[in-house]
């Protein structure tokens, strides 16, 4: 029942856009902070962007800096990544991650299971 799902992906030219969803089921995202990682085919997993549970702060990858916006809706449990001047390495499969610590406790780690970028001409 616990589940993150990724939407949006899809083959885009070098320059477009492209905005991913995240939406979560089974669990309300409010507490948790979220992230968009991506990987490609023979390459290790790598983070693109997080989010703090509030929204308030945010961080992003070098490449992704200044072209990526990471943002959230609590309200529809909801993460999105906005994607623009889309290159050609950004291709890749984009997974979506929860993630919550609490002390005293285990953490609290969901992976959603991937949404597929392609950027070419």
């Amino acid at each position: 029942q616990v589940q993150l799902v990724e939407s949006g992906g899809g083959l885009v030219q070098p320059g477009g856009s492209l905005r991913l969803s995240c939406e979560a089921s089974g669990f309300t995202l409010s507490s948790y902070a979220m992230s968009w990682y991506r990987q490609a085919p023979g390459k290790e997993r790598e983070l693109v962007a997080g989010i703090t549970s509030t929204g308030g702060i945010t961080n992003y990858a070098d490449s992704a800096r200044g072209r990526f916006t990471i943002s959230r809706d609590n309200a529809k449990n909801t993460v999105y990544l906005q994607m623009n001047s889309l290159k050609p390495e950004d291709t890749a499969l984009y997974y979506c991650n929860a993630a919550r610590k609490i002390a005293g406790f285990l953490p609290r780690n969901y992976w959603g299971q991937g949404t597929q970028v392609t950027v070419s001409s």
